[in-house]
């Protein structure tokens, strides 16, 4: 069966998950967030649990045996070597997963919520991409107050991503999460609506 393939990406805490929640509210759509799946990847027992623990002993769990997110965090966006080991373990994880998911759906239109989209050279599993962006302003202070991140560690987690700009020029459709939600929610009725005006998601 033939199905749309929308993927999401965008800025860190740009307001990714957001939009991904109200095309599914709204419209009913089957969303799969990588985010999700990297957790699941790394839960308690799993083989890429195991190697972290091995890899930055038990210190980098949480008094429960989970892994302590903040306390990796720290690690590996201040180390990159260490981010690029962390992520080979994880992306072959989540894209099959995802893989397995598509493969599986039996809805015209699919919702891939995939931060590192482009970092991750993951166009291919995709048919149209949306890049929901902010300023970069913005973004700093909503990563600071989300995470609650020094305005050091926000950036370092900024920067460790494919410039927003370029994230912008490679979309096929921007979402500017600059104002209201209900701006935002327009901005996505309105995308919707091509998709469906094309044959596409329908």
């Amino acid at each position: 069966m033939s199905r749309l393939r929308l993927g999401i990406t965008g800025g860190i805490a740009c307001g990714k998950s957001v939009v991904a929640a109200y095309l599914q509210q709204r419209y009913g759509l089957p969303i799969v967030d990588a985010d999700l799946l990297a957790r699941q990847a790394v839960a308690i027992g799993t083989p890429i649990y195991q190697a972290i623990v091995k890899r930055y002993g038990g210190e980098i769990c949480r008094r429960d045996g989970a892994i302590d997110r903040p306390r990796l965090g720290e690690i590996i966006f201040a180390q990159p070597q260490e981010r690029q080991w962390l992520e080979a373990q994880i992306h072959p994880w989540v894209i099959a997963a995802m893989e397995r998911v598509i493969d599986t759906c039996h809805q015209p239109l699919i919702v891939l919520v995939i931060p590192l989209l482009f970092e991750a050279h993951l166009e291919g599993l995709v048919d149209r991409i949306w890049v929901v962006a902010t300023t970069p302003e913005q973004q700093l202070a909503r990563l600071q107050q989300r995470d609650r991140l020094s305005r050091h560690a926000a950036a370092q987690r900024i920067v460790s991503q494919l410039p927003l700009e370029e994230k912008i020029r490679r979309a096929d459709t921007v979402l500017w999460n600059t104002g209201s939600l209900e701006e935002l929610y327009r901005q996505v009725d309105q995308a919707f609506s091509l998709l469906n005006r094309n044959g596409e998601g329908s």
